[in-house]
């Protein structure tokens, strides 16, 4: 098992996905990684690093939830990525951190539990707002992207001018397959997300809120046991 822990901060979008990193942390007793809660969100994320509210580390670890663009991925699936775009521009994460990462998770590392299939390299898109089309999703997946998330880009672009080696490993949502609800008027300037127009987003539909919240719960399981695992060496269960 590589060691991951010196100078490694791990960025988490705050809410559901921070708790559920923050879980999969608490049964490890080693030293632990410091855990960031960073705002949902490009132009919020963007003024949150550049105030400098965390010391700059060596390593960043991005992780959390994403979207599907393509067939091959579905609820559950842990994802590396490989690069992100956002308008044609594309930047590549650290290939040997992501190596790493690959390597602690493969099959053999997680005891071949039938649930869990290991880590698939992929290409990321970032979006600046919530991509909730099934229509959309496959569209943008045509165009060489396989998952889409809201934060990638504008991460590593700004880490990459600092000088620090950053990985992502986030687990798939929402498949491409079906609509879920549309949530960006949710989402603040501050990248918090307001309650009310969350909860009228999810009431205007019903079936598609019931998908999300059901993959959402897949995935941020998943996302505390890779954590757990990832920081202490257990196997996952």
């Amino acid at each position: 098992m590589p060691n991951f822990l010196p100078n490694t901060t791990i960025l988490v979008p705050q809410g559901a996905e921070y708790k559920a990193v923050c879980r999969g942390l608490s049964g490890v007793t080693s030293s632990i990684p410091t855990v960031v809660a960073i705002p949902v969100g490009m132009k919020p994320l963007l003024k949150y690093l550049q105030q400098g509210q965390f010391l700059a580390p060596s390593r960043v670890l991005i992780m959390g939830i994403c979207g599907s663009l393509s067939d091959r991925y579905t609820v559950g699936d842990i994802v590396l990525y490989q690069d992100c775009v956002y308008q044609g521009k594309r930047l590549e994460c650290d290939r040997t951190f992501t190596a790493q990462l690959h390597s602690a998770l493969r099959k053999d590392a997680i005891n071949s539990v039938s649930l869990y299939s290991p880590p698939n390299l992929v290409k990321s898109l970032t979006s600046d707002r919530v991509i909730w089309s099934a229509a959309e999703k496959r569209r943008l997946g045509e165009m060489a992207a396989d998952v889409v998330d809201m934060e990638g880009f504008t991460a590593l672009e700004f880490f990459n001018a600092a000088g620090v080696t950053v990985a992502m490993l986030r687990v798939v949502s929402d498949d491409c397959q079906h609509d879920i609800p549309d949530l960006t008027p949710a989402i603040n300037s501050d990248g918090s997300l307001n309650p009310f127009p969350l909860a009228m987003g999810m009431l205007r539909q019903p079936l598609a809120a019931t998908r999300l919240i059901r993959g959402s719960l897949t995935a941020l399981k998943v996302l505390k046991q890779v954590t757990n695992h990832l920081f202490s060496g257990n196997k996952l269960e």
